[in-house]
């Protein structure tokens, strides 16, 4: 038995925010149909190869995929027919798209009142800025996180990765579980709004407290948040790469203490709080760098966390693909792809000890379940199928 079990999903998102909420409820057992335009939903880059890039194989595991054109009317009297057998549906369009095709939220919900009908948008589909084009560099800036990004003394940066479209669709993902908890109590569909910007809120936390406390944010730090804690930084070795550590409490300075051969500051007025010690923060740090540039990076990560001290090595993206520790948990797990060889794919990072999670399995190919759905949830007879495909309504199917 799987959490989600019994649910389906009519997932018309694209890129990452939607893909990664409908990707999460597959791979807790919800039934993913992605509905795609004929050319293929965007990240699957069928213009550049027959095979899609890594990023589109890590968000569509576990999902089905169909083909419908809707901006054709039989296209959309398919989704229709669709939602009628469906628990959720996922778009992430410019708002006011759904409205234009004749599947927005209100022509659904009377089709199916149960219907939890979840959008994610870059501002929402309500207030002034609705209707901006929103990108995750854009909102990154928008919303703040690039004025806290960046070296001493430089200019704003973009975060890296893209944690804005993925908060998007974690909050995306929480607010579908709400309503599906909600719909048990009252048997009610709703509507689901997640707006990226607000999403981002909340990793401000800390600034935001700067704010309020001190008039104006802290300056950026590329090695360090807003926090007035020292040490709390980036750290240079002897093989040239980096770790971090920070001391959150005063026996983790203390143990730092000893294990840079310092054990003379113990005791010292000049250093005795994390305040004290922001003061001369340039100093700690280069007392610490002075330490770590003696040691390779994986040495002196060994010693700091021998000592319980709170730091890790600033690893490489390739480096994280091969962690021990996520493997071993089955978050990471190699694979050999007909077509893209040999892989390294991600699991849901939720896990739930009273139930199953589903294993992994590839992405579909482009409307590879057209029959499939079409033929067994709504019961078109094949030769009709065959017609849709002619009448280029989907793409001929592929079984």
């Amino acid at each position: 038995m799987q959490a989600l079990t019994n649910i389906r999903v009519i997932d018309l998102t694209q890129i990452y925010q939607g893909p990664y909420c409908s990707f999460l409820m597959a791979m807790a057992g919800a039934d993913v149909i992605k509905v795609e335009p004929l050319t293929g939903e965007r990240t699957r880059r069928l213009n550049v190869s027959d095979v899609p890039p890594m990023n589109f194989a890590m968000l569509n595991s576990n999902k089905r995929s169909i083909t419908l054109d809707l901006k054709n009317s039989k296209g959309v009297e398919i989704l229709q027919a669709l939602v009628k057998e469906s628990d959720v549906l996922l778009e992430n369009f410019a708002p006011g798209v759904m409205d234009r095709l004749g599947v927005g939220y209100e022509t659904l919900k009377k089709i199916n009142p149960r219907l939890i009908y979840a959008s994610g948008t870059g501002y929402g589909l309500s207030g002034p800025d609705r209707d901006l084009l929103a990108m995750d560099h854009t909102v990154q800036a928008d919303g703040g996180l690039m004025s806290t990004t960046g070296e001493r003394d430089g200019p704003p940066a973009r975060a890296g990765g893209t944690p804005v479209d993925f908060l998007g669709g974690t909050h995306m993902h929480a607010g579908v579980m709400q309503a599906i908890i909600g719909r048990e109590k009252t048997g009610k569909g709703t509507l689901v709004e997640c707006a990226m910007i607000e999403a981002l809120y909340f990793v401000l936390t800390s600034q935001i407290t700067n704010v309020y406390s001190k008039g104006a944010q802290a300056p950026r730090r590329g090695d360090k948040s807003g926090s007035q804690t020292s040490p709390y930084g980036r750290y240079l070795c002897k093989d040239d790469k980096y770790l971090v550590l920070t001391a959150v409490a005063e026996t983790h300075w203390e143990r730092i203490l000893t294990v840079i051969g310092r054990e003379d500051l113990r005791g010292n007025p000049d250093f005795e709080t994390r305040l004290k010690r922001y003061a001369r923060d340039d100093e700690v740090n280069d007392m610490i760098e002075a330490w770590t540039r003696q040691h390779t990076r994986d040495e002196a990560i060994s010693i700091l966390r021998a000592r319980k001290i709170a730091a890790a090595p600033v690893r490489d993206v390739a480096e994280v693909m091969e962690d021990p520790h996520m493997h071993s948990r089955g978050m990471l797990q190699r694979f050999e792809h007909p077509d893209m060889g040999d892989i390294i794919l991600p699991q849901s990072p939720i896990n739930l000890s009273a139930y199953e999670m589903s294993g992994l399995e590839f992405y579909p190919q482009l409307g590879e379940h057209n029959r499939e759905v079409l033929g067994g949830l709504l019961g078109i007879s094949d030769s009709d199928i065959d017609i849709l495909a002619k009448e280029g309504v989907i793409l001929s199917p592929t079984n």
